[in-house]
């Protein structure tokens, strides 16, 4: 192993990624650490329902299966794994893992579990509570020898730079190297979105069958460089790389447990074919307090789509609608009613010819969520509207989560790793904090004068966009210089309103991020209580900056040359 460089991969974004991505990263080249990225808000709920059937389970299967697979491999090839795979159940997947035969020195990262002192810490009475903890404990089981680590809710970026931590020896004060991994923990953790995945320039990408799963070539100062396995798809561009580093980011200062990270100091240079390096990082102080996610069942909820065909869409939904709430009986407490315009006149195939209407109703009550709701939607089939069918039948109602972020003092969580032996070690919190203050990154900036033409956002601009609770976050970059001013220029709260008029009546926040010829836009609310309260067709907002780039905006004429050639 390279005392002044580790190489650190990612086999894993999400609980369900691509299940042969460990032996690939196994495989295909040098490797110190492999990690893994299991857990999102999302996946939170569904691994704590998972355990609440069944008090054995509550981590992610897929990375035992994956390990049944590939740890003789790691073993041999002295790769050591990390991953959060343990969701809700950290110390269940361990023995799981020790069932597997193979004798690895395991350790376990545990502290992160605060739902029996919720109501204590003034988090109410979710049925979850996990806090994000940071990397100090996943560097202490490393450097006592652990093969595999396994831990609860970390922050995503902690996989990467509890393995810096171990193999350079920093200490809580090493701010600056500190951001630098926790950027490259950044782009990483979502795996195949750094090497072209999820891409808004993807045409011009040669080979995106099968993505290559990213890595991380960490140094002693936390500069790296983003790359992949040679002869792997996609690719690692400068693109690439910010499109990842913009996603699910609040302003210019992106705070983590064990430090703060100035995004605005981050520099991009594309350093060869794959190769991106990643300098000037700086860091500050992580802020007093850590963030827990809280889950819990806010009700139960239940959805309708009816198809109307041809003429008089309109007048069809107006009709549906109002039948449907003079049916009589309890009515939900939430009702949503969307209208789909995808009809086209004179349309050549009957799906061409149709829209959609779509009702959802929420209420804690299952019955009138469920059957009542239901009943209303069959005995309407032929009173309603000429052409009435739906696109499934009507089912019983569902249980939703919601998702709400906690905050306690970093000495709330019980930071402990528990090694190989059974020995208890405790992490003990940051000795400094600071205060944390929203940074809105550069000021603003005059834009480029001259003639426009009116085309997509998107014609010089990429973006991507994600949830962050009940707020939806769209990054937006371009990839020249000259087209930075116009970007900054055009992005305010007020264009986000008009471009987007699902956003009018709610909060928007803009950071602009001239060393990544960026612009970030957070919309607070936009999910409601989050991604499993499905408030919106896009509950995640996964296609959110795709839609913002369809959009059509003045772009001017000085611009467009070199791109409308490509």
């Amino acid at each position: 192993m390279d005392p002044e460089t580790l190489r650190v991969g990612n086999c894993s974004g999400f609980y369900g990624d691509r299940l042969s991505a460990m032996r690939e990263m196994l495989d295909g080249g040098e490797l110190d650490v492999l990690t893994g990225d299991y857990l999102a808000e999302l996946t939170m709920a569904i691994l704590g329902r998972d355990r609440a059937r069944d008090p054995a389970t509550g981590y992610a299967k897929t990375f035992l299966a994956q390990l049944r697979d590939c740890l003789r491999l790691a073993l041999d090839r002295g790769v050591r794994i990390v991953s959060n795979a343990g969701g809700v159940n950290p110390g269940g997947l361990v023995a799981a893992v020790r069932e597997l035969g193979l004798t690895p020195r395991i350790a376990l990262v545990r502290g992160d579990d605060l739902t029996p002192r919720a109501g204590a810490l003034g988090l109410g009475a979710p049925l979850g509570a996990h806090a994000y903890l940071g990397a100090f404990g996943i560097a202490r089981a490393l450097q006592a020898g652990a093969e595999v680590v396994v831990t609860g809710r970390v922050t995503d970026a902690s996989l990467v730079v509890g393995p810096a931590i171990a193999h350079f020896g920093w200490g809580r004060d090493d701010l600056d190297a500190l951001a630098g991994a926790t950027v490259a923990g950044h782009v990483i953790e979502c795996g195949a979105q750094a090497t072209g995945g999820n891409y808004s320039f993807f045409t011009g990408v040669a080979d995106l069958l099968r993505p290559g799963f990213p890595l991380a070539e960490l140094r002693r100062d936390g500069s790296s460089v983003i790359t992949k396995h040679p002869g792997t798809g996609g690719e690692v561009s400068v693109g690439t790389v910010t499109a990842q580093l913009v996603y699910e980011v609040d302003d210019a200062r992106y705070a983590g447990p064990d430090v703060t990270t100035r995004l605005d100091t981050v520099a991009l240079r594309q350093a060869g074919p794959d190769r991106v390096e990643i300098t000037g990082v700086r860091g500050e102080p992580p802020p007093p307090d850590v963030k827990v996610s809280c889950t819990a069942i806010g009700g139960y909820r239940n959805e309708l789509t009816v198809v109307l065909t041809g003429l008089d869409i309109e007048a069809k939904a107006a009709l549906f609608r109002r039948q449907f709430e003079a049916a009589g009986g309890t009515a939900p407490a939430e009702v949503g009613w969307t209208l789909a315009r995808l009809d086209a006149p004179d349309a050549p195939t009957q799906q061409q010819a149709s829209a959609l209407l779509t009702v959802v109703a929420r209420d804690p009550d299952e019955k009138v969520a469920g059957r009542a709701f239901s009943n209303t939607a069959v005995e309407l089939a032929l009173s309603s509207y000429p052409g009435f069918f739906s696109t499934t039948p009507p089912e019983r109602a569902h249980p939703y989560g919601v998702f709400t972020a906690g905050f306690v003092p970093q000495a709330a969580p019980v930071h402990e790793v528990v090694h190989d032996d059974g020995a208890v070690e405790r992490i003990d919190p940051p000795p400094v904090t600071a205060a944390l203050h929203p940074h809105p990154g550069g000021p603003p900036v005059p834009g480029v004068p001259g003639p426009t033409r009116r085309l997509p956002l998107g014609t010089l601009a990429g973006a991507r966009s994600g949830d962050k609770g009940g707020n939806a976050n769209i990054g937006l970059w371009v990839r020249e210089d000259a087209a930075y001013p116009w970007l900054a220029a055009l992005i305010t709260e007020e264009t986000v309103r008009e471009l987007l008029p699902e956003t009018a009546a709610l909060p928007v926040r803009v950071t602009r991020l001239p060393a990544l010829r960026a612009v970030n836009v957070v919309v607070e609310g936009l999910l409601g209580r989050g991604v499993a309260y499905q408030a919106r067709f896009d509950p995640q907002a996964k296609g959110l900056g795709e839609w913002l780039r369809s959009r059509h905006v003045e772009i001017p004429v000085a611009l467009l040359p070199d791109r409308e050639e490509q």
